[in-house]
């Protein structure tokens, strides 16, 4: 684990070089949204590239996080939140 925790809103696992973010719910509230797989690739802008190229359609253009990542997020068909990004500073 490296953020988050039982009580907290977003707890983000570091599993191999890849990261898993799950979302604490209370009990009652609806199951929308359980947190999103980070899949890391070589070049975020060429990957965004080529899903438009498939016809998917992004949430948003790839950016630059405060955290250190270029990243965008795509919905697949189920609803699942992929998010793909690329550590900023690999070359």
């Amino acid at each position: 684990m490296l953020y988050g925790g039982n009580k907290a809103e977003l707890t983000s696992f570091k599993i191999g070089s890849s990261f898993l973010n799950i979302v604490n719910l209370s009990n009652d509230a609806p199951l929308n949204w359980w947190g999103r797989v980070i899949i890391y690739v070589e070049d975020v802008d060429v990957m965004h590239d080529r899903v438009l190229a498939l016809g998917l359609v992004p949430e948003f253009p790839p950016r630059d996080a405060r955290w250190g990542e270029r990243y965008f997020h795509l919905v697949d068909p189920d609803g699942h939140e992929l998010s793909f990004a690329q550590p900023l500073g690999w070359d």
